[in-house]
Formats: C-alpha cells, sequence, structure tokens
C-alpha cells in the first residue's frame, strides 16, 4: 500500500479528520492544506440520499457558479444558417454543421469540452452517440444543450456554467474553481451548487438527502463538511 508524502501529510495534520466543518471554514482549510506547485481545481463531493437506479430518483442539472471555474471551455455548436453565426458572435469556438459532424465521426476530432445543438441537428447529432456519449460530452435538453438559443447557451457555458450528475454510488462529483480564486469566492461557488443540488431534490426521495459533503483540492487532502451547515449558506446563492 503506498503511503503519502511528506507535503500531504503536513497539509492532513492541519485538519480534524472525526470533525465537520463549516462550508467556509473547509474550503479555507482545503486551500490552506494544497502543496501542489500547479494552481489545483477545488472540487466538492456531495453524497446525496438517493437511489440512482431508480429513474425517479436520479439527480442532473446545472448550475451557473457565480465565480466561474477558473477553466478555459471550448465550445462547439452544431446548427444551421443563421445558428451558425448567432454561436460565433456568442464567442463560441467552433460552429458549423453536418462539415463538423463528420469531421468528428471520421476523424475522431475531440478538440472541445461542451457540445451544443439546435434540435434540427439532433438527427445527424445523434449518429455520434459512440464517440460522444462515453465522454459525457452528448448534447441534453435536460441540461440545456439542445436549444435554439444558442447564444445564451454559449454564454452561460462561457460565464461557469457546469453539469451535476449523480454516480452509481449515489455521489455528485463537481469542480467549483480554482485554489487561487481563495476562500471566499470558492465558498460562493460551493453554496451555489448545493442550493442548486437542493432545488433538484427528488420527490421520491426519501429520509436524510445531503448524507455527506466534502472539499479537496486535485492533491490535498479532503476536508469533511458539516451538511447542514452547508444548506445553511445556500440561501444567499
Amino acid at each position: 500500500m503506498s503511503k503519502h508524502g511528506k507535503k500531504y501529510r503536513a497539509g492532513a495534520a492541519k485538519i480534524d479528520s472525526e470533525k465537520t466543518y463549516a462550508l467556509d471554514e473547509a474550503i479555507a482549510l482545503a486551500v490552506e492544506s494544497r502543496y501542489a506547485k500547479f494552481d489545483e481545481t477545488v472540487e466538492l463531493a456531495v453524497r446525496l440520499g438517493v437511489d440512482p437506479r431508480q429513474a425517479d430518483q436520479n439527480v442532473r442539472g446545472t448550475v451557473i457558479l457565480p465565480h466561474g471555474t477558473g477553466k478555459t471551455v471550448r465550445v462547439l455548436v452544431i446548427g444551421k444558417g443563421d445558428k451558425v453565426k448567432e454561436a460565433e458572435a456568442a464567442g463560441a469556438d467552433f460552429a458549423g454543421g453536418e462539415e463538423l459532424t463528420k469531421k468528428i465521426q471520421e476523424e475522431n476530432w475531440l478538440d472541445f469540452d461542451v457540445v451544443i445543438a439546435t434540435p434540427d441537428m439532433m438527427g445527424a447529432v445523434g449518429r455520434l452517440g459512440k464517440v460522444l456519449g462515453p465522454r459525457g460530452l452528448m448534447p441534453n435538453p435536460k441540461v440545456g444543450t439542445v436549444t435554439f438559443d444558442v447564444a445564451k447557451a454559449v454564454q452561460e457555458v462561457k460565464a461557469g456554467k457546469v453539469e451535476y450528475r449523480v454516480e452509481k454510488a449515489g455521489i455528485v462529483h463537481v469542480p467549483i474553481g480554482k485554489a487561487s480564486f481563495g476562500p471566499e469566492k470558492l465558498t460562493a461557488n460551493a453554496a451555489a451548487l448545493v442550493a442548486a443540488l437542493v432545488r433538484a431534490k427528488p420527490a421520491a426521495a426519501k429520509g436524510n438527502y445531503l448524507r455527506s459533503v466534502s472539499v479537496a483540492t486535485t492533491m490535498g487532502p479532503g476536508v469533511m463538511i458539516d451538511p447542514n451547515a452547508a444548506r445553511g449558506l445556500t440561501a444567499a446563492a
């Protein structure tokens, strides 16, 4: 079994593993405990009281983080005519029609992070399911990536819109920014995410919904958050 290095252990020593912290305190500790030389991503992990195997207990949606993610997101829009021009004007990195679906299919071109498609192009985009699906890139109307309002969709993604989806184990993992953002901005982003998760609670979910919440940087130790305290901060989100 591999052991953690000195820097990790030094960071972990600042955290009481038996304690759950307030959201802002936990994030401050996670940032303080980082040690990597690069600007680490900060991620929130929330375990929900749902059974993802049940269709009526799936939790999936999007939220716009008030301070963005700190990541440059490459957006591809697949549309027709004026929608291509609208996408380009809104800041899309790539925009076009079936020529782009062919490029993806024939050249395995994947130099983008988000795909937005107009409904009238989903016939062509649907054929890319085996390529885009496993990578989580398939456009979906539930998360706003199948729409005729491509300008709005592009602007929201560029502004920090992120998708959340519960995994098989009932956990949602979402990046909430970079360590360089500082605790205040990261706390605001985290509060917005938790608020979105609370709003997305399925009617079929019974009992305690927010089971556990933790935060960690890419390389750093995790810090447990008091779920009730996290929920309390979401009112301002």
